[in-house]
């Protein structure tokens, strides 16, 4: 991927009509926010992953889930649920996945859940939140393009989060249990030798740090706080030592962003570098402006819903794509037609939360594998994915997207608007207008 993208952009520089621009651009998307706050976070999540993990917190959930029966099936869907359930609380995908590619993955697997289910269930999940959330940047993204409340848009998106939701767990047990998919899951006898009730003790980094990333909802932050009270309590406890966590052979703190996290924070630079150009070149603009001419309210959301789709799954993320859609086409075609904002708001939010989280070069995607590469490292049995190998089995996101496909096809979900707009909503239209 590092040479496709170097590839664009060199040819983006032979097509460049200014040279010097092309170089400002460059280092305009490198420098942006877009870039630096996702390196930002898979920095310290990786550090913070790694800690966990060889401080025995695996090792402690793996005896826990065997005295209480959970294995297999059964640990890949209390995973899907307890994801989408943090996710939805702390308003981030890729925290989300840090925690359970770091914690629930190597030992779902030991416990005989398949590798490819168990991650597309925790990439899932994560993608269950980032959408729902009230507090996630896409939400409050799609929200706020349309001039519409945040609750009003997560109230209405429960109408097609539930369908997707059931098909996604009944999809993953019949899967899961028909044995059609391979497994790699190690033997009993072996999971024994890998059970250490001690590795409970980590729960108290873990916990805190979700409890953090709730109520800041900033990961960077409470990931730090997971680093810094992980590695206090596994060297009191024993679990680890200072001489560990520090060395600079091969300590706690080089492991957690050497290899894929560090190979992952390269790609996402060269890729910010590739959206600034498409961006200042005029391309999104170019797109946007192609469909203006529409016809109808159906035809409308079938081209709202498939621009914040290509742009969303071009760029990798989604809350740019919403906004760029959002504010350019989706509210003042929507307000042509009618439709209600918390419909419109939903349309390019949800289709904007599906592709970026299923296909291969999503940052979602590359950080679940690098993750369970670190997984690979840290315990014999479990294996590492490639984003190409978990693509199909992120089944939220899919079925997420034939949901709203759906939706828009039947004109299922839709409501319109046009004498019933608010008096405020109204005002803010009509000052907009103005100015």
């Amino acid at each position: 991927m590092w040479v496709g993208a170097i590839i664009g952009l060199l040819l983006s520089f032979l097509v460049a009509k200014d040279k010097a621009i092309f170089g400002k651009t460059f280092f305009k998307g490198m420098s942006s926010e877009t870039a630096i706050a996702p390196v930002a976070c898979w920095i310290f999540a990786g550090i913070f992953a790694t800690v966990l993990r060889d401080s025995g917190l695996v090792d402690g959930i793996l005896w826990a889930a065997y005295h209480t029966g959970t294995t297999g099936t059964s640990f890949i869907i209390i995973t899907f649920f307890a994801s989408a359930l943090f996710a939805t609380a702390a308003g981030t995908g890729f925290g989300t996945i840090t925690a359970g590619m770091g914690m629930l993955y190597p030992a779902g697997v030991l416990l005989g859940a398949d590798p490819l289910i168990l991650a597309g269930a925790i990439v899932g999940g994560g993608a269950f939140g980032d959408n729902l959330a009230p507090i996630s940047d896409t939400t409050i993204s799609a929200a706020t393009s349309q001039n519409t409340d945040i609750g009003g848009v997560v109230k209405h998106r429960v109408r097609y989060v539930i369908p997707a939701s059931v098909l996604t767990v009944i999809t993953m047990w019949v899967l899961a249990s028909s044995g059609n998919v391979s497994s790699t899951a190690v033997p009993m006898e072996k999971i024994a030798e890998m059970m250490d009730p001690r590795g409970l003790w980590m729960l108290i980094p873990a916990i805190a740090t979700i409890y953090t990333a709730i109520k800041k909802g900033d990961i960077v932050f409470a990931t730090i706080v997971g680093i810094l009270l992980g590695s206090f309590v596994s060297v009191v406890t024993g679990l680890n030592t200072v001489g560990n966590i520090i060395s600079v052979e091969n300590g706690l703190l080089l492991r957690g962003v050497s290899g894929w996290m560090a190979d992952l924070c390269i790609l996402v630079l060269l890729l910010s570098a590739g959206i600034q150009m498409m961006l200042d070149g005029g391309g999104s603009q170019r797109l946007l402006e192609t469909f203006k001419n529409v016809k109808t309210a159906r035809v409308y959301e079938m081209i709202s819903g498939m621009l914040a789709l290509i742009l969303s799954a071009l760029m990798s993320i989604n809350a740019p794509a919403i906004l760029a859609v959002g504010l350019s086409f989706a509210k003042p075609m929507g307000e042509k037609f009618g439709v209600h904002p918390h419909r419109r708001a939903n349309v390019i939010g949800n289709l904007a939360c599906t592709l970026v989280y299923s296909l291969p070069w999503s940052a979602a995607l590359l950080l679940a594998a690098s993750l369970s590469q670190q997984a690979a490292e840290s315990f014999e049995g479990v294996p590492s994915i490639s984003p190409l190998e978990l693509t199909p089995y992120v089944l939220y996101a899919w079925f997420l997207l034939t949901v709203m496909v759906f939706s828009i096809v039947t004109g299922w979900g839709c409501e319109y608007n046009n004498k019933n707009t608010s008096d405020n909503e109204t005002n803010l239209l009509m000052e907009e207008k103005a100015s």
